[in-house]
């Protein structure tokens, strides 16, 4: 039963649905290599959480992106939602040989809260808002909500040892169609989903191998993602 849904899942999301052409190669996997951070300061509501993100449009060496994010978080006491002030550096490659990059700076604030449903189902629900100064374009803003699911396999709780199948599906909105120089965007930015399996090695630790589908206006290609998540 466990195989067929965790089969069932990468099929539909290979399956999604492709918007236009370009010259990238859909066919091409694409890899993410990825650490994740997250702390809270000793009896406090307040912690610091960030990621660094290598993206490739091959498995290595042709840059996608460089991603350095880094924010102050906030949970209230006694509630289980957390907020979220931060800022990202983005460093975006062009596919191919071509070595032309792009800078951007980004500010972002967001919510987190987590819903249990049953034993085993644990979901995050994130809504992000983006300001993106991006290299040669007008001030952008973005929305961003991922729904998480993580369904531990070999035990109800995510504890040690725990092997997991882990979810995500991301839908990005753009606030704007005018981005400087006559040029205009879609509202629909881009949407993406995950699945992967992981494993959970300690109560702060744990790593995950799967499958991402980003799907654009412009094309649709499958990234292979390989992350280290860390609570300390």
């Amino acid at each position: 039963m466990k195989k067929r849904l965790f089969l069932a899942v990468i099929a539909f999301g290979f399956a999604t649905p492709k918007f236009g052409h370009s010259q990238i190669d859909e066919n091409e996997l694409g890899a993410w290599y990825m650490y994740f951070f997250n702390t809270t300061f000793k009896d406090s509501s307040w912690g610091v959480q960030g990621d660094v993100q290598y993206r490739n449009w091959n498995i290595a060496g042709d840059l996608e992106q460089l991603l350095l994010r880094g924010g102050v978080t906030y949970k209230p006491k006694n509630a289980k939602i957390k907020f979220t002030l931060g800022y990202a550096n983005v460093t975006s490659g062009t596919y191919g040989s071509d070595p032309t990059t792009t800078g951007e700076s980004r500010i972002y604030q967001e919510a987190l809260f987590p819903i249990k449903i049953g034993r085993r189902f644990l979901f995050d629900n994130r809504f992000r808002f983006e300001q993106r100064f991006v290299e040669g374009q007008d001030l952008r803003t973005r929305y961003r909500y991922n729904l998480f699911l993580n369904i531990p396999l070999n035990k109800i709780e995510m504890a040690k040892k725990t092997l997991y199948l882990a979810l995500y599906n991301e839908l990005f909105i753009n606030g704007q169609q005018n981005i400087g120089d006559g040029v205009e965007v879609e509202i629909f930015d881009r949407n993406r989903f995950y699945v992967a399996m992981g494993y959970m090695i300690n109560k702060g630790a744990k790593i995950q191998l799967g499958v991402m589908n980003q799907t654009t206006e412009d094309f649709s290609k499958n990234q292979l993602q390989l992350s280290f998540h860390h609570v300390f």
